[in-house]
């Protein structure tokens, strides 16, 4: 059986920034992605617009031209996808990795389709697979969401929105305008502080107006068929209600971290250990990439400075092997 020399299992733009170091470099790579091309990107809201301009969002020193400063979502997928296709990366998309086990210096990996052998893994996972739950009664119902995509979907209906971060903030503008009535559920005292700066005066002007309804320092306690439960400052209330959009952010799978051997911290970051010299983890041979390295705090890692620990890993298992 051929023993690759890096295995990366994520295909989002760090997976194929790595990818990209990985061939520069002359080593045997694979990339393995669950999904599409840079899924995670691909399953982001239709009409997301990001918060960093083009030029971060670049990998490889490879331009991205967009129409405006800020790229949309669409703009994205055609920069990353092109990157992909037109250097020929080795890359296995819809195949989900099961399983990575270390015998004996190799690492075996089990996806969905086959099994692959690598002297290097690089988790470069992202965190946008496994919603933070709200844990109540009604959570399971097929009106709730933890993923918004498109506001077509809502015009006409009673929507609540859970959260008070960029992508909640977004979906409650979105759907508000195209005809949904729109609650906006927030657990905190205000709006989000790092909701994109253009986006804040508009949210803040529509809920000044009564466009959208904000309940602040509130919580869901149960979510019903028709109604939605809220324990507010002004007690207990009960809300018309026909879709939930729970946006309440994301986290990386850590069970499929520990299980490979990574060390967790014991707070509620979670942050995994590796050396950022080298970006190898407590697991020798095995990587950390991108926004994974930063645990719960999810927010520390974006597209922009985490592109270089592409460079770096690939020099580092160069290295290993002289």
């Amino acid at each position: 059986m051929d023993i690759s020399d890096v295995v990366i299992i994520g295909g989002g733009p760090i997976g194929i920034a790595c990818g990209l170091e990985a061939q520069k470099k002359g080593l045997t790579y694979l990339i393995l992605e669950k999904g599409p091309i840079v899924n995670s990107l691909f399953n982001y809201p239709v009409n997301m617009q990001f918060f960093s301009s083009s030029e971060k969002l670049e990998i490889d020193e490879i331009p991205f031209i967009s129409k405006e400063a800020k790229p949309k979502r669409d703009e994205a997928l055609e920069y990353y996808r092109r990157i992909v296709t037109s250097n020929k990366l080795n890359i296995n998309l819809f195949e989900k990795v099961e399983d990575v086990v270390k015998a004996d210096d190799v690492f075996t990996i089990t996806t969905s389709k086959n099994s692959y052998t690598s002297r290097n893994v690089i988790i470069a996972t992202g965190f946008y697979d496994i919603p933070n739950k709200l844990n109540i009664p009604g959570e399971e119902l097929p009106k709730v969401s933890h993923y918004y995509k498109d506001p077509h979907f809502y015009a006409g209906q009673k929507l609540a929105v859970i959260g008070a971060s960029n992508s909640a903030i977004d979906a409650a503008l979105e759907c508000y305008r195209k005809g949904a009535e729109v609650s906006l559920i927030i657990r905190g005292p205000e709006v989000g502080k790092r909701v994109k700066y253009w986006v804040r005066p508009d949210i803040m002007n529509r809920i000044e107006e009564g466009s959208i309804k904000a309940y602040y320092n509130t919580i869901v306690t149960e979510i019903k068929e028709d109604e939605i439960i809220l324990d507010s400052p002004e007690g207990n209330l009960s809300l018309p209600n026909d879709f939930v959009l729970a946006l309440t952010g994301y986290k990386p799978n850590f069970e499929f971290l520990e299980k490979l051997g990574i060390e967790l911290s014991d707070d509620e970051k979670k942050l995994p250990e590796y050396n950022p010299d080298t970006m190898e983890s407590n697991v020798d041979g095995l990587y950390l990439a991108g926004v994974i390295c930063g645990g719960m705090e999810t927010h520390k890692w974006f597209i922009e400075n985490s592109r270089v620990h592409a460079k770096i890993i690939a020099e580092h298992i160069l290295e290993t092997q002289q």
